[in-house]
């Protein structure tokens, strides 16, 4: 929801039946800007009745993803998002994990991938806080297969993934893939739908035409039955981007993610 205010989206979260909310490290960067203290935040969401899910996201955890980018401010957005800065932040906030992606045009070298997030596992264990690997196909660690070996590798104990079902089918990955990997390293699960059909811009697709789950094709139940399966019990979130929620109310738009969410789990597991 572009433009609004982190402690503006608490109370219609709340009332939709949500128990918790993701944050970006700049809803948190910019309430400390206008002179709120962290603990201030917290109690704010707290006094919701709330917490925070994840830290999404850090964006700048291997050497290479320091120069990524042509200096543009995208690419000044995702070189601040720093392993130090975003861990800090998500420990003062109180956030339950905290999210590692890479946005790059090229695949990300294992043993590069695997060392940065074993240094970024360390520094969050230093806060008693997980980390997840969220793949995303048109990013450098594009599929579940890739992230696993990378949370492997790096042999963290803190270590693992994040399911996003628009990631998890756009980039080819397999339910039998998923049904591999063990239940307690699924850190968090973000659900949404999409056609059949890609669009050929994959990252406009991605940004901007997510559906509700259920609205579309993609196989929710199939996934949340996988994760139910191999005794998953991370949190599971909604994760639409589209522009047509820019001209509705936040309190409508909460209420229309947690009916779909709750129809797609019921209807996973035989309580529809």
């Amino acid at each position: 929801m572009p433009g609004v205010p982190l402690l503006d989206r608490l109370g219609p979260v709340a009332a939709a039946g949500f128990t918790a909310l993701s944050l970006m490290p700049s809803d948190v960067w910019a309430l400390e800007d206008a002179g709120m203290t962290a603990s201030e935040i917290a109690a704010r969401i707290a006094d919701a009745g709330l917490k925070v899910a994840e830290m999404d996201c850090t964006a700048c955890w291997m050497p290479r993803q320091q120069m990524q980018g042509d200096g543009g401010a995208l690419s000044l957005l995702l070189r601040g998002l720093t392993t130090e800065k975003v861990v800090d932040t998500a420990a003062r906030i109180g956030a339950a994990s905290v999210v590692a992606v890479d946005i790059a045009d090229m695949v990300c070298p294992l043993d590069e991938a695997a060392a940065g997030f074993a240094q970024l596992c360390d520094v969050a264990a230093q806060h008693g806080l997980p980390v997840q690997i969220e793949f995303l196909p048109v990013g450098g660690i594009r599929t579940l297969t890739q992230a696993w070996a990378i949370v492997s590798a790096a042999g963290r104990a803190n270590g693992g993934l994040t399911i996003d079902a628009w990631h998890f089918y756009r980039s080819g990955s397999t339910l039998e893939q998923l049904a591999q990997i063990p239940g307690d390293r699924i850190h968090t699960v973000q659900l949404c739908d999409a056609p059949a059909t890609p669009q050929a811009d994959l990252w406009n697709e991605l940004m901007t035409a997510r559906l509700l789950p259920g609205e579309g094709d993609l196989d929710l139940v199939g996934l949340v039955r996988t994760l139910d399966a191999i005794g998953s019990t991370a949190p599971f979130g909604v994760e639409v981007f589209n522009t047509r929620q820019h001209d509705q109310a936040l309190t409508q738009v909460a209420r229309d993610w947690v009916t779909a969410a709750r129809t797609t789990l019921a209807l996973a597991r035989g309580n529809a």
